[in-house]
């Protein structure tokens, strides 16, 4: 099943952190599911790691460097997931989470995210 990785939800599990349920990560862990990382994700990283909004273990080099040795495949944006984005109601605010829902959407694959306003729009969120 592919499953695209909200960017909270990719931190948490590339950090080991308590807040991941352990359902969660057996989940990604799962070599059965191919998980997606939005280019989104890594800008939004990107971005808060530079103004020192986001401390990570890691630097965003070898998160960069290593995503495929850590099983994720980027998913782009692609016009459809602008087009989708265009029309979604406006309900979470967050730029980059809109993108990430729309991209689930457009894709029609499932979201792992622990923030309840993904489950306001029409996309199969994962988590518990």
């Amino acid at each position: 099943m592919e499953l695209l990785i909200d960017t909270q939800s990719f931190i948490w599990f590339m950090e080991d952190d308590v807040k991941m349920p352990i359902k969660i990560k057996d989940i990604m862990n799962d070599e059965d599911n191919v998980l997606l990382l939005s280019i989104v994700s890594l800008w939004e990283i990107t971005i808060k790691t530079s103004i020192g909004k986001l401390k990570m273990q890691r630097n965003i080099d070898d998160v960069i460097k290593n995503i495929s040795e850590d099983d994720f495949k980027i998913l782009p944006i692609k016009p459809n997931h602008l087009l989708t984005l265009s029309k979604l109601e406006f309900i979470h605010r967050d730029p980059f989470d809109r993108m990430i829902i729309a991209q689930g959407i457009s894709e029609k694959i499932s979201v792992i995210s622990s923030d309840n306003i993904f489950r306001e729009y029409p996309v199969q969120v994962i988590y518990s």
